[in-house]
């Protein structure tokens, strides 16, 4: 089965200051998204999806995507690539957009863009977050039992083994149920103690308790 790596490279990196989705990290000045392709080629994904914003394209076909065009999956096929541009053209009729907002709005809006190039089982991708190809594979595997419709699931992480021992991070602390994801709350300083507590500081006493047994995407 084929498979499409989405990956969310649109955003305004207004908390960053800048274009942390191409800033460059590696030995050669390698963005982490470029990272993130790499380890989903290996894992068996066969298309790469960039949403991007307007006016983007070429930044992005300079930086890797005219070289992903040369890569290939372990099975030998060559490696396809798209671009979908995150504007307001892809807002279904019945919503009213805010006269105000002039940023993209968030994960749904960022699929709508991509509907008309990805045609097979997807997973979507922040463009600045690494991932390791372990999770390629266990999104890729989990894709092959999936229906063709109505159907999803998501890669979780310990919350435990996302915190850092400098400061605080942001994290989408997931609450689930019998084993399906019932909630998400994007929980935005979350810190680490000396005695293993975590604790969201802007909210000690929240609805969800800040264990070691949370889950985090």
């Amino acid at each position: 089965m084929k498979a499409t790596l989405v990956i969310m490279a649109a955003g305004m990196g207004s908390r960053y200051g800048g274009e942390k989705q191409t800033d460059g990290i590696g030995p050669h000045g390698e963005a982490i998204m470029e990272y993130s392709v790499y380890d989903a080629v290996r894992a068996g994904f066969h298309k790469i999806v960039f949403i991007i914003k307007p006016g983007m394209e070429p930044t992005i076909r300079a930086l890797c995507g005219d070289r992903i065009e040369t890569m290939h999956t372990p099975q030998g096929e060559p490696v396809e690539v798209a671009y979908a541009v995150q504007d307001f053209s892809s807002i279904p009729a019945f919503y009213t957009i805010p006269p105000e907002r002039k940023k993209p709005f968030g994960t749904v809006h960022a699929a709508l863009c991509a509907r008309d190039v990805v045609r097979e089982p997807f997973a979507i991708i922040n463009a600045d977050d690494y991932y390791g190809v372990s999770a390629y594979e266990t999104i890729l595997q989990k894709l092959l039992t999936l229906k063709p419709t109505g159907e999803g699931a998501m890669v979780g992480y310990r919350l435990k083994n996302t915190v850092s021992d400098n400061g605080t991070v942001s994290r989408g602390v997931c609450q689930l149920d019998s084993g399906s994801l019932r909630k998400v709350k994007e929980t935005l300083k979350i810190k680490k103690y000396p005695d293993g507590r975590i604790t969201d500081t802007e909210n000690p006493v929240q609805e969800v308790p800040l264990d070691r047994r949370v889950w985090c995407p």
